[in-house]
């Protein structure tokens, strides 16, 4: 992983929303032959970047050794896609290729790949097969970056150390055709061999200019095989989403825009990595994320035998046993107030009539209520416990002149017991009508476009 070229993706027009505009919550999987020795993925061989800080060092032929013996016994893409399916992820996107060059899908272009050791399966062929079962999304990553190849040409240890962006050598020109037709070859293997592909995610685009990786040749390319692809910003000039790195930005970055996140600080299984995010600051990050409208795309890291590590099954258990209870308020739906109006991340649903539900996310426990604000006030219905079938007492205020008119914005206190709260994070519900409420003004009022005489 990388920092982002910030190029802003066009704003897709209400005809052009799809899918990914409301998926909220996806799984990352980055995984490679060096789980073997724990190792955090292609960064080692090139002595660690700085952006992880638990990172390891090892010479480049000490990793790609490992390619020799990578067996995952215990691979069980099945049960990582009902897993997935269960925390209410839409979608995965899965590391074909990381910079290390090892490929894990089964390719004519190189035998540096899970096809050509004694595991001998085609690992993304079977994360397809298994995550589409389930009905998510198929996303494959992609480096453009490849420190195996030696028309790149290989990393070693005499390029050390290594600098992000000068990255040496630079091939000849001889070599760098040769690569960019390998390249061509492993994206158009991806892209035909698989059926459908809805997210194409690169990275390494810093190592080379884009004129260099003739991103508008390697867009064609996918676009024409698969029409409906979305392809992230790290082919510049190509994206059709943001996609800022382990972090939630404080405000929408661009009309179409995922976080992707590890939950400890590593994006391969590195067990000496502990400091992991608890399961109430995941569940934060996805509500803070879905509140402004992007998705949260979580990393798991699978080890050397295919299974997951305790620590992140225990967290992924923990969003499916909140999402039983709360999904609605994720999937499907769009962002939320702004912060202003409310003091925490929401999300809002609209329905076929007209009637708007919203969700409010309740991140530290309140002293007695919560408030919202600028909203029309006489339009609250009710309000709700989301998860507890428990309805909710709220009272609404306006200004007092604000009293006289039809349909007045105010704000809205609801009272929420402590004891009903959920143990991760709550979740209040405000459902609003079409029309106001009349019954609730405490005088006669004149509509809009209604004459008033005398």
């Amino acid at each position: 992983m990388a920092s982002v070229d910030p190029t802003d993706p066009e704003p897709p027009a209400d005809s052009e929303r799809c899918w990914f505009d409301e998926a909220r919550l996806g799984m990352f999987v980055h995984w490679d032959h060096a789980s073997q020795r724990g190792l955090e993925v292609s960064w080692p061989l090139v002595g660690g970047v700085f952006s992880l800080p638990r990172c390891q060092s090892v010479t480049p032929a000490e990793y790609h050794a490992l390619a020799e013996t990578f067996c995952p016994d215990a691979w069980d893409a099945e049960d990582l896609a009902r897993r997935a399916a269960a925390a209410g992820m839409r979608y995965v996107v899965f590391t074909t290729r990381h910079h290390s060059g090892y490929a894990m899908f089964a390719t004519d272009t190189t035998d540096h790949g899970v096809m050509n050791g004694p595991f001998g399966r085609d690992i993304v062929a079977e994360v397809v097969e298994a995550f589409r079962a389930e009905g998510l999304r198929i996303g494959l990553y992609y480096s453009l970056s490849d420190w195996h190849h030696p028309d790149y040409p290989a990393f070693t240890e005499e390029h050390l150390p290594y600098l992000l962006g000068l990255s040496p050598p630079l091939p000849t020109e001889e070599q760098a055709d040769r690569y960019r037709a390998y390249l061509m070859a492993q994206l158009r293997e991806l892209l035909t061999n698989y059926g459908p592909i809805d997210v194409l995610w690169f990275d390494g685009q810093w190592e080379r200019h884009p004129d260099w990786w003739r991103v508008d040749d390697i867009a064609a390319l996918a676009r024409e095989l698969q029409p409906d692809i979305l392809v992230n910003d790290r082919l510049p000039g190509h994206g059709d989403f943001l996609t800022p790195e382990q972090f939630v930005p404080p405000t929408s970055p661009g009309p179409r825009w995922e976080s992707c996140v590890t939950m400890n600080d590593s994006w391969g299984w590195n067990p000496d990595d502990g400091d992991y995010k608890s399961a109430h600051a995941l569940l934060c990050a996805l509500c803070e994320t879905a509140g402004r409208g992007g998705n949260l795309l979580l990393n798991v890291s699978p080890r050397c035998d295919g299974t997951l590590p305790p620590e992140q099954i225990e967290r992924l258990d923990a969003i499916s046993n909140w999402m039983d209870d709360h999904a609605e308020a994720i999937g499907g739906t769009g962002a939320g107030l702004d912060p202003w109006q409310y003091y925490g991340p929401s999300t809002r649903r609209t329905y076929a009539d007209g009637t708007e539900r919203l969700y409010l996310f309740v991140l530290a426990r309140p002293h007695e209520s919560i408030t919202v604000r600028g909203i029309p006030v006489r339009r609250v219905r009710s309000a709700h416990l989301l998860g507890a079938d428990r309805p909710l007492e709220f009272a609404t205020r306006t200004g007092v002149l604000e009293q006289l008119l039809w349909d007045p914005d105010g704000e809205v206190t609801v009272t929420v017991p402590t004891d009903a709260l959920d143990p991760l994070v709550s979740v209040v519900t405000l459902d609003l009508a079409t029309e106001p409420d009349e019954s609730r003004s405490p005088v006669d009022r004149v509509r809009p476009g209604d004459r008033a005489d005398g």
